[in-house]
């Protein structure tokens, strides 16, 4: 069995996530998504973030056919999860590539290997909470 495994905030869940993970799954026979917890979004977002609670983030990624185990992480990287669950592909979206994705060494250190899709980054949680603050405040 391949295990692969992805992370990130997945704050408002939109198309790019659906996406993501549908590649993910594509990757091997059991994903698993880990999240940032409430306070390691806050960190890593700012402190508007999230929008949405960890526990019904965690709630909706479980309802996806795509998605077998959802974890949650309260460090500001998965790295330390990573370790532990040893995943033989991690996945990351396509606004990673050319950087340092938290985890990848570990991987390809036990003959994993790292997969990012080669679309346009085009979706963001952050971009979507700004169209939605600029809306809101057009409309007062």
């Amino acid at each position: 069995m391949t295990t692969v495994f992805t992370n990130g905030v997945f704050d408002l869940l939109h198309v790019g996530h659906v996406r993501l993970l549908q590649f993910a799954r594509a990757q091997g026979d059991h994903l698993i998504v880990a999240i940032n917890s409430d306070a390691s979004t806050a960190r890593v977002k700012g402190a508007d973030r999230p929008v949405v609670p960890v526990n019904e983030r965690a709630e909706v990624l479980r309802a996806l056919r795509s998605v077998d185990d959802v974890q949650i992480f309260d460090e500001d990287t998965p790295e330390l999860l990573i370790q532990r669950l040893r995943p033989d592909v991690l996945v990351k979206g396509p606004a990673c590539r050319g950087t340092e994705i938290p985890g990848a060494t570990f991987v390809e250190s036990i003959g994993g290997r790292v997969a990012t899709p080669d679309w346009p980054v085009e979706h963001s949680s952050t971009q979507l909470v700004g169209r939605i603050i600029r809306t809101v405040g057009a409309i007062e």
